[in-house]
Order: structure tokens, then C-alpha cells, then sequence
């Protein structure tokens, strides 16, 4: 089944042959790949070992058959870091779909994943992290598999815009009243000296700093229960914060604009974002860790 060869691209025709990128790509006309965003601190990248495995994890959901295996992929991302010659704090992006092929729904036969990945400077938000952020709820409207890292990201850039379009950081995303997690981190609430996220269901994504957040909270003792809350616990929360590769551990002081508690980042929060920047070796630009 052959494509005729004019192409109609922005507002000029041109020959397909000399398109700058395969239009007939399965990621730009079916969303049909995954990705991962991957924190890099000082020219090192940090849970490196947690993205390449949950990169993985998405291609088999997906039944995209990667041509590597976890081993030389991890080395082609450091060698990405080297040709760069990238020394500073930043993230690498990088994503894979199922291929080119003619455009049909069902897979195409013996075609390569196209991959790449790129090199981006990223400074930490100090402010955002020390003074803390605001947010609002937003209905969560995914779809049921949330946690396959997929390019399906409409309802999250929507809601994301929306919190925007209203001044605020983020969205936090609920379903029936339960809250998920947010439009692009996990979403936390801290009550009575516990701390509360909804569980690793099909539902949300297993964040790679959320993997390190549970860590963290046996390490500090402090109890960690996966258990969805609901949006009316939020005005009744002690603290609330969120966590993911580019906003680290962030609080939240608004929701909707209600203040949570005194309106200042509580003393969990900062406990957690310590633990952070000793895990990733962060020895400049640290928070004040003051309540």
C-alpha cells in the first residue's frame, strides 16, 4: 500500500522523501512508544539503573522488542553524557517507538523501534522546593494502563495547562474522590506522622523518585502507607508534596487555594528532601532545612 509522493507539511507541499522527520511514524500517529525522562546531577546521572528497568518494563506492556538489553543501553547513555561533554545538573530524554511503517492500527512486521535521546540542562527549582508550590485538583480522565510510561500524555499536558491557566504548579488527579497522582509526579499526604500515596495499582506511575521516597521512609522510620486518600483529606493534611525526576521532593502549600496547615513546608517534607540530596550526592545549593 504506497503513499503518493507530494506531502502537505505546515503550509508548503513538499516531496516525502525530503521531509526532515518519517511521517509515517508510529509515535507521531498512534502515540505508539514509551519514554523516560532521567535526572543527571553534576554530570551523573541519578536512578539510572530504576529508569532503564522501568523503560523495560513499558516495552513489554507494549510488546515493543527492544535491540538491546539493559546492559548497552545504560552504556549508550553514558556515552551520551561523554559526547556531550556534560558536566552539569540536567536530564537526558529519550524515547522509543515501535518504528516506520504505513500507517495501519494492527503492529507492522520486521520493523526497528526508532530511539533517541537527548541532552538537556536542567537547574533545580530551589524555589519551588524551599518556599513550596501551589496546586489544584483535577478530575483524572487516563486511561486505565498509567503505568506504562506510554507517549499518550494529552490528559496530562490538558491538566497541566489548566493548573497553569490558574496559577499553580501542578495538578493533582483524582478518580471517584480517590486521589492518583499528579498530571507528571506522585502525589503524597502527610497526617498525623504518616504518609500517605496511593499504591502501585494500573492506575499511576511508579515514579523512579518515588522508588526512592520508600526508601527513604524506611530509612527514617517513618511510615509509608499505600493507600489512596481522598481529595477532601487534603484540607485536613498536615503537609502535601510530590516528588519526580525534575521537581525532586516539592511541597505543596495550596490546593485549590486553601492553605495546607500553616501554609509552610512541614518538617516530613524537609526530612524527605535531606534523604534526597544525600542519596544523589547534592552538595550544593542545598535547601534550608528549617520548619
Amino acid at each position: 500500500m504506497s503513499v503518493y509522493p507530494i506531502i502537505l507539511t505546515q503550509s508548503k507541499f513538499t516531496h516525502h522523501d525530503k521531509l526532515k522527520y518519517p511521517f509515517e511514524e508510529r509515535g507521531l500517529q498512534f502515540g505508539d512508544g514509551i519514554y523516560e525522562v532521567i535526572r543527571i546531577y553534576h554530570g551523573n546521572y541519578y536512578l539510572l539503573e530504576e529508569h532503564v528497568n522501568r523503560l523495560f518494563q513499558s516495552a513489554d506492556a507494549i510488546k515493543i522488542q527492544l535491540p538491546f538489553n539493559k546492559e548497552e543501553i545504560t552504556d549508550l547513555l553514558y556515552e551520551l553524557l561523554k559526547k556531550n561533554e556534560m558536566n552539569s545538573d540536567g536530564k537526558v530524554y529519550m524515547q522509543i517507538t515501535r518504528g516506520s511503517a504505513p500507517r495501519d492500527h494492527v503492529f507492522p512486521e520486521s520493523v526497528m523501534p526508532n530511539i533517541y535521546a537527548y541532552v538537556q540542562d536542567q537547574p533545580r527549582n530551589m524555589t519551588g522546593m524551599e518556599n513550596g508550590v501551589h496546586a489544584i485538583t483535577h478530575r483524572d480522565i487516563r486511561w486505565e494502563n498509567c503505568y506504562i510510561k506510554s507517549l499518550n500524555l494529552l490528559p496530562n499536558v490538558m491538566a497541566k495547562q489548566t493548573a497553569k491557566e490558574n496559577g499553580c504548579y501542578e495538578a493533582i488527579l483524582h478518580r471517584d474522590g480517590v486521589v492518583t497522582e499528579c498530571s507528571s509526579s506522585n502525589v503524597y499526604m502527610v497526617k498525623d506522622g504518616q504518609i500517605y500515596t496511593h499504591p502501585t495499582t494500573n492506575n499511576i506511575l511508579h515514579g523512579c523518585v518515588r522508588m526512592a521516597v520508600e526508601r527513604f521512609t524506611k530509612d527514617l522510620s517513618i511510615p509509608l502507607i499505600e493507600e489512596g486518600f481522598a481529595v477532601e483529606d487534603i484540607r485536613i493534611a498536615d503537609e502535601i508534596f510530590l516528588s519526580s525526576s525534575t521537581s525532586e521532593i516539592t511541597p505543596i502549600i495550596k490546593v485549590d487555594n486553601q492553605q495546607i496547615a500553616d501554609g509552610k513546608p512541614g518538617k516530613i517534607t524537609r526530612q524527605l528532601q535531606e534523604a534526597y540530596e544525600l542519596d544523589a550526592n547534592i552538595k550544593e545549593n542545598r535547601i534550608k532545612h528549617t520548619v
